[in-house]
């Protein structure tokens, strides 16, 4: 039987299209808030159109030494040309970029996920330290 860690694909994003591109600094302080930003196509913009498109990205922190993560943003992308005239008929898009704010007492590793809707389920990480 297939693992759901299997299903998810990672690459460099400078040279992969659909891997989300996490945006934050490499240390913070702690109790206080800061800001990250997810999004995908950075350096290779992804196609937003009703044939292929991201559906969403997810955001999750897990902290050093703790057993899980914690689900700290989801964004969902839902205008890709669609109308009722039909696929990339509409002049409304979006682009699959979420920014947020969070703060943690620990040092941990920041996680995103993004789903293609011809492609797939994609990830990144990016490891946050406390000061």
């Amino acid at each position: 039987m297939p693992d759901v860690k299997d299903l998810y694909q990672s690459a460099d994003w400078k040279t992969e299209k659909h891997v989300p591109v996490i945006e934050a600094p490499d240390s913070v302080k702690k109790g206080e808030f800061f800001r990250i930003t997810v999004s995908v196509g950075k350096e290779i913009q992804h196609p937003n159109k009703t044939e292929h498109h991201i559906n969403w990205i997810a955001v999750y922190f897990k902290p050093e030494g703790e057993k899980f993560p914690y689900q700290i943003a989801k964004a969902e992308f839902v205008a890709h040309g669609a109308s009722v005239n039909g696929p990339d008929t509409s002049s409304v898009y979006t682009h699959p970029e979420a920014v947020l704010s969070f703060k943690t007492d620990k040092p941990g590793t920041i996680f995103a996920s993004s789903y293609c809707n011809i492609h797939g389920l994609w990830q990144n990480s990016k490891e946050i330290k406390v000061a």
